[in-house]
């Protein structure tokens, strides 16, 4: 199967002080694979390092690619907007990507738009935090890339809306892409992972096929992820 994302001997410190070290990974094409560990375990970091608007030691490549520049043409990163003042309309955000991004799919967007039901006529300041969020996800995978990566995208977003995003998230992504997502609400991303991937100590502790987890383990993905902090189960 082809390497969608290839991470080899990574380590990154911030202020002298080690946050990733020895860091080796790697994802295959068609995956959804969820990203976890406990609040300041590094997850948001690593994904900054696959952008590239972080720098470590060691070999990420994506897509056959290693130049930051060369990664950031094959994934789409959930970003939060910040460049965007609050009178900025939705629909000159939606202009902006598709200016800058040559991969954007407008017609996916609005569709995605319509699935979340976000008003583009609205400017940024008069978003909720979850409507802001759906405009975020809609941004992302409205991209036509390789690699997504979804850092916490559900966070403020009511439970009936994230559950009706999570179950139909697979449609958006194309057949031979990989999305890794980071998410607190493991129970609900569960049944849409064919993979985990657990950063702990600094480190990829486990990284395991979902099925594999049930049928091994006998747990389902949010208990086997718990027991790792309880010395409950074989990381190997």
């Amino acid at each position: 199967m082809t390497d969608i994302l290839k991470i080899e001997n990574l380590t990154y410190k911030r202020n002298q002080r080690l946050l990733l070290q020895d860091v080796n990974l790697t994802l295959t094409a068609g995956k959804i694979v969820g990203l976890l560990g406990e609040n300041g375990a590094g997850k948001t970091t690593l994904m900054r390092l696959i952008t590239g608007s972080a720098q470590g030691h060691g070999t990420i490549m994506v897509s056959g690619t290693q130049t930051p520049t060369e990664r950031k043409s094959h994934l789409s990163f959930s970003e939060q907007l910040r460049g965007f003042n609050r009178n900025t309309k939705v629909a000159q955000v939606v202009a902006f990507y598709h200016t800058v991004y040559p991969d954007f799919d407008p017609q996916r967007f609005h569709e995605l738009a319509g699935f979340l039901q976000i008003d583009v006529n609205l400017r940024l300041g008069a978003l909720s935090k979850g409507m802001r969020e759906k405009l975020i996800i809609a941004l992302t995978l409205a991209r036509q890339v390789d690699l997504y990566l979804l850092d916490e995208p559900f966070s403020g977003i009511d439970s009936m809306s994230r559950k009706k995003i999570i179950s139909s998230i697979i449609q958006w992504m194309p057949e031979e892409a990989t999305l890794l997502i980071s998410d607190h609400y493991v129970t609900e991303i569960a049944p849409i992972l064919d993979e985990i991937v657990v950063v702990k100590d600094q480190t990829i502790a486990v990284h395991r096929a979902a099925d594999e987890i049930r049928s091994e383990s006998g747990m389902d993905i949010e208990d086997y992820y718990e027991s790792l902090y309880e010395g409950g189960v074989n990381r190997d």
